[in-house]
């Protein structure tokens, strides 16, 4: 028998969480994790769990998970995250949690026979306010104390204090852990944020690995001095020092990286930040990316290297903090191979690529067999208020993810 996704369904779950953090000035979706927005999009999909007869529940990560099955047996995991970053689309993250919702949907209704469970998750946190990833994080037993007692956002508040204002106990959250031996699978369904589909014409991308990343937080302390006295030779300017770096990128990366390799400053800040006064700090976000470990540390190497020669042309003083360090994840081969398999059958053209965007993937894939699934996103945008994926592309992928989950669970 053959079964079949409801669009429309889709369409209109995306839609109605789409208003959840909804700016009408610039169109945006603001739904950091832990805020109210973000609470709200949890709290009613936690209620159309419960309305269609699920075992629904949020754990004390704020993870909303609903269950459908049979009781005891092992369960196949399905889901993304609910939270989004500032001014973003309707679509990231949104697209994988309703895919999964409808999978159980299409199974309920249509009686069929489970040998193994189907749950969805929502995850909560993954864009980053507090680093991001935190429930995939507590969900595959990652997660630590002292990252739930010292995360912070960048306003300076503490991640147990938001989630305090939530009613989250967040020592709960290290109770969020699944047993491995509990779980047959993770699959996830998510736009691609990139162009390379759209470009290449396929409709699925079967990912094969996600991308490591690092981040920096970097200070270049030089001297604050008026703008029109200081002589421009005699100047420690610790602007010039990150424009310097800027300029290195390109060659560190052909000389140390791959076709892979990313380098990116996201957020610089200058102090005092005044027109008329040279700056005397300067303090920037350095993040890199690669699809292989010892890539990166290259990267890393060559990145420090060049920062402490910049420091000394410029008279200034490098210092940096490592603010995590996450190694490349493959899939499960196994996966790969059984999305493939699905997105050929029904004729879509298909293509094995890397992820360079982080994904809640990359956790599940230490404790079960994983696998990610891409659409195409319209122009490669993505984080961003015209974020778009055409509704044909979204029906294709949730037929995919469909199909592949019913393979594992009957």
């Amino acid at each position: 028998m053959t079964y079949q996704v409801n669009l429309e369904r889709i369409k209109q779950d995306i839609y109605t969480l789409s208003r959840f953090g909804y700016n009408a000035e610039d169109q945006g979706v603001y739904r950091p994790g832990f805020s109210d927005a973000d609470m709200k999009a949890r709290f009613w999909f936690l209620a159309q769990l419960e309305a269609l007869g699920l075992d629904a529940r949020m754990d004390g990560a704020a993870n909303v998970i609903g269950r459908f099955g049979p009781p005891d047996a092992k369960a196949l995991l399905i889901g993304s995250h609910l939270d989004s970053v500032p001014a973003g689309g309707i679509f990231d993250g949104v697209l994988g949690v309703v895919a999964g919702l409808e999978c159980i949907r299409v199974l309920k209704e249509n009686d069929a026979p489970l040998k193994y469970a189907v749950e969805v998750v929502a995850t909560s946190e993954e864009e980053g306010r507090f680093g991001g990833m935190l429930g995939a994080e507590a969900l595959t037993g990652k997660l630590t104390m002292d990252r739930l007692e010292r995360a912070a956002d960048r306003s300076g508040e503490l991640l147990r204090d938001a989630m305090a204002r939530c009613q989250l106990p967040y020592h709960l959250a290290m109770e969020a852990a699944r047993d491995p031996d509990t779980l047959i699978g993770f699959l996830e369904l998510h736009i691609e944020q990139g162009p390379v589909l759209e470009q290449t014409h396929h409709t699925i991308g079967v990912v094969e690995g996600i991308s490591g990343v690092f981040k920096w937080l970097i200070e270049l302390k030089g001297k604050a001095d008026h703008a029109g006295t200081a002589p421009m030779n005699l100047r420690s300017d610790a602007f010039t020092g990150v424009a310097d770096f800027a300029h290195e990128i390109s060659r560190i990366i052909d000389e140390e990286g791959t076709d892979r390799s990313r380098l990116t400053i996201g957020s610089l800040e200058l102090k005092p930040g005044f027109a008329h006064t040279v700056p005397g700090l300067s303090k920037f976000t350095l993040v890199g990316r690669d699809m292989s470990e010892e890539v990166m540390q290259n990267l890393a190497n060559a990145c420090r290297k060049v920062l402490s020669a910049i420091a000394r042309k410029h008279r200034l003083r490098f210092e940096y903090e490592e603010m995590s360090w996450l190694a490349p994840r493959p899939c499960s081969p196994s996966m790969m191979q059984l999305l493939e398999k699905h997105a050929r059958k029904l004729g879509f053209r298909t293509l094995v690529m890397p992820s360079g965007a982080g994904h809640d993937a990359q956790f599940f894939a230490d404790i079960t067999p994983t696998g990610l699934l891409f659409i195409p996103s319209v122009g490669g945008v993505s984080h961003a208020p015209d974020e778009w994926s055409h509704w044909h592309d979204v029906e294709k992928g949730c037929q995919v993810l469909f199909n592949s989950a019913l393979e594992l669970v009957t």
